[in-house]
């Protein structure tokens, strides 16, 4: 392989990095934070005044808490970590093709 044909592979390797780098970076910026505080209003509306019997269960569903879905953030989740695999995957592979 020539230096020439060496180099420009290389360069495109960098922008390819770069930009899968500021992809991240964005998507990263609407990630919602987490705050474990609530204001007092939202926290006396949601509190009782009176107890009964299903109040006083041992298990209660996540669907009671009041806690968001996450399911769109797992599979979300699980589908980046699938693509970052297969890009380091495939420059492997073509690595070791360029040696060979």
């Amino acid at each position: 392989m020539s230096v020439a044909r060496r180099a420009s592979s290389t360069a495109r390797r960098s922008l390819l990095t770069a930009t899968a780098a500021g992809t991240l970076l964005g998507a990263l910026w609407f990630v919602p934070s987490a705050n474990a505080t609530q204001e007092a209003a939202v926290i006396n509306e949601r509190t009782p005044t009176t107890t009964t019997a299903a109040d006083e269960a041992p298990t209660r569903e996540l669907a009671d808490t009041g806690s968001p879905n996450t399911t769109p953030y797992i599979i979300g989740g699980t589908t980046m970590l699938g693509l970052g695999a297969a890009f380091v995957a495939y420059s492997i592979r073509r690595e070791q093709e360029d040696y060979a």
